[in-house]
């Protein structure tokens, strides 16, 4: 239970740490596509004995490069190339899982195994954990300027290029993170619905790269102790629990929750009036 607590508190904070920007630049079909496309990388890795974050960043790349070749090559716009490129190599991954003979259930890569994490699992959720939020935070200001503004940041001397290939790796290295937490299927939760949370709340990028992180890691808490008393699946039960958070947020964030903006209309109106 301590394993499953820590390695759920270390993937909801790199998550929404990294869901920020991927919010910011608009990167949430992305962060999707490469989440799924590295199941096929991560059951070869096992086959081959090297650690799973080298066969998710090959195969992360790999996603990128193709949505990008089936774009440029053909009529096809980046939504459909998406949807065809993840989609293809998730399926070869679900192939390559029910044909691979193993004494691990690689089936916990689909839909994660918080109450069968290891020693080792924890190290390397921790290690990698360490190393996206460590770039992330490096690289902070570039990447910013980046997602606010790549015609400027070229002008400056920055290559936008290699900022956003670095952040895929990055994205590649975090969902092997949060596998172990939630499982590859909704692993993309984790990676978008912090940050959105955090943006509904806030209009500045620094304040949302605290708020995120609290929240999912408040949230991740709250889902485990409800799976246990409610005896459920551990990271559906995290995934739901941040659901609701965006869901109250949603309606009830003082300057942009649904509720409150129209109460403040409705009060704005009386003033005309009276």
């Amino acid at each position: 239970m301590v394993r499953a607590l820590l390695i759920t508190l270390a993937a909801s904070g790199v998550c929404a740490l990294l869901s920020c920007w991927l919010v910011l630049i608009g990167w949430s079909l992305m962060g999707e596509a490469v989440s799924h496309a590295v199941l096929p990388g991560v059951v070869l890795a096992y086959l081959v004995g090297v650690p799973f974050a080298i066969g998710a960043v090959v195969f992360g790349g790999l996603a990128v490069v193709l949505i990008g070749t089936v774009r440029r090559t053909t009529r096809l716009k980046e939504d459909a190339a998406i949807g065809i490129v993840f989609t293809t190599l998730f399926a070869g991954g679900l192939v390559l899982v029910s044909v691979t003979p193993s004494e691990v259930d690689l089936f916990h890569i689909i839909f994660g195994n918080l109450l069968g994490v290891s020693r080792a699992d924890l190290a390397q959720v921790l290690i990698l954990g360490a190393i996206v939020v460590i770039v992330l935070l490096a690289l902070r200001r570039d990447l910013t300027l980046v997602a606010f503004d790549s015609t400027h940041a070229h002008a400056i001397g920055l290559s936008p290029r290699l900022l956003n290939a670095v952040l895929l790796g990055l994205l590649a290295l975090t969902a092997v993170v949060a596998l172990q937490a939630v499982g590859v299927v909704l692993v993309v939760a984790m990676l978008i619905t912090p940050g959105a949370t955090a943006y509904l709340l806030t209009d500045s990028f620094s304040r949302m790269l605290l708020i995120a992180p609290g929240i999912s890691m408040l949230c991740g808490l709250a889902g485990i102790y409800a799976s246990y008393y409610l005896d459920t699946s551990s990271g559906a039960m995290v995934v739901l629990a941040q659901g609701l958070a965006f869901g109250a947020v949603y309606l009830l964030s003082p300057s942009h929750g649904v509720i409150m903006r129209r109460l403040a209309a409705r009060r704005r109106r009386r003033a005309l009036a009276g």
